[in-house]
């Protein structure tokens, strides 16, 4: 995802340092190059030597800044980084940030860096409710710096509340999201729905189906990282991303949902003021229905209170059934782009059952999944899928999930007609 970007990871002096090695190594796995830069406080928690380890680049420390043909400075550093990701940041440093202050080699990196800036702050409650920190904090978002919100919970001090290092797999995707920004996705809204329809027969059984909505994520991912304004609406959970996520999990309850997300994303979205763009924006853009869920055709016709017993029941059980309305026919999608998705077993006959779904539902596209090939099916990492459009054209992607949203994702532009 990340290949081929530099990424700069400033370290400050907090009990929680030690969890950027985990964060370096996200940013690498996902294909970027990282370099270091640390307080001389943070070497007090976590060593330079484990993060050129990990990195194998040059951490740049006090004593290790050298202008004798080098770039293991703060200019050189600086100049190279694409995106300034400092995590964790001590509220001793964000107020230094905020007020221009470079008074170490950490500091005086942020301040020569033109690049992105993303902040993960961590300190104890009081510190960060302080009202200077809160100041701080303003000022930053209006310099444009992204600000990764603390996680709540207890504290090494042993209080709880506010202040914990955000997860490190937050700061990973807030981290994408400043790199991968795209300007036919930024602000747009994208609504997502996911996952296996559950049906109850009894308070204990249900109807359901083995659908993962690991696609649904991964949609949810590539929508996020390029600035999409993301609503996941199912029975999943995208927890390490900060969207919208809205539970449902009956069909009937899903396209009420769905509805009043798609009435939300035609509003559109309210850019945040800045020093540099100046007041906040209403931008409207034509939204993105993606219909990944995998919806039940039946549910029971009586659903029932409590547990039905076994022995009343007896040896045979006859359940009434009776269909659901197809969320697709039923939902407004005036001024609204519709994908659909669609899983199929019978390799023969999909792409005609796919063609038919297209036309009678009157999508912009489908997106073809034939299960039980190659490795293919209910909850694999990897998938094979073809986006089919009403003009007969048909495009083919595979490989992880997350890479085939993204290949979905730049195809879907031009559905925007």
């Amino acid at each position: 995802m990340l290949a081929g970007r530099r990424v700069l990871l400033g370290i400050t002096g907090s009990i929680s340092a030690y969890k950027a090695a985990d964060l370096a190594r996200l940013f690498i796995k996902a294909g970027a190059t990282v370099r270091v830069v640390m307080s001389p406080d943070a070497q007090r928690f976590i060593t330079p030597l484990t993060l050129e380890a990990l990195t194998t680049e040059p951490v740049l420390t006090a004593e290790t800044e050298s202008w004798a043909g080098s770039a293991c400075n703060h200019i050189g550093y600086a100049k190279w980084a694409e995106v300034l990701v400092i995590a964790p940041a001590t509220a001793n440093t964000l107020n230094k940030l905020a007020h221009g202050i470079a008074d170490h080699l950490l500091l005086q990196t942020a301040l020569a860096c033109r690049a992105l800036k993303v902040i993960a702050p961590a300190a104890n409650t009081a510190m960060m409710e302080h009202p200077a920190t809160a100041s701080a904090l303003k000022l930053l978002r209006l310099m444009d710096a992204e600000i990764v919100p603390c996680s709540c919970g207890e504290l090494a001090c042993g209080d709880v509340g506010s202040g914990r290092l955000a997860e490190i797999e937050a700061i990973f995707w807030f981290t994408a999201r400043a790199l991968l920004r795209d300007d036919f996705w930024d602000h747009r809204g994208v609504v997502i729905s996911g996952g296996g329809t559950q049906e109850p027969i009894d308070a204990v059984r249900m109807i359901t189906n083995h659908s993962s909505g690991k696609m649904a994520i991964a949609l949810a991912e590539a929508a996020f990282v390029r600035g999409a304004d993301v609503c996941l609406i199912g029975p999943v959970s995208a927890g390490h991303l900060p969207i919208h996520t809205i539970e449902a999990k009956s069909a009937e309850n899903m396209g009420q949902k769905l509805q009043d997300a798609l009435r939300e994303a035609k509003k559109g979205v309210l850019t945040r003021s800045t020093l540099t763009n100046g007041q906040s924006q209403l931008i409207q853009k034509k939204p993105y229905l993606l219909m990944a869920a995998a919806v039940s055709d039946y549910r029971a016709k009586y659903p029932q209170q409590g547990k039905l017993k076994k022995a009343q029941l007896g040896e045979s059980w006859k359940l009434e059934l009776t269909q659901n309305p197809d969320l697709l026919s039923r939902l407004d999608r005036s001024g609204v782009v519709s994908v659909g998705f669609k899983a199929e077993f019978d390799a023969e006959n999909a792409q005609s059952h796919a063609e038919r779904m297209l036309q009678e539902k009157q999508l912009d596209a489908v997106c073809l999944n034939v299960l039980g090939q190659a490795g293919v099916n209910f909850g694999s990492d990897e998938t094979r899928m073809t986006l089919l459009a009403p003009d007969g054209s048909s495009a083919a992607f595979k490989g992880s999930k997350l890479a085939v949203a993204a290949g979905l994702l730049e195809a879907f532009k031009g559905l925007d007609r």
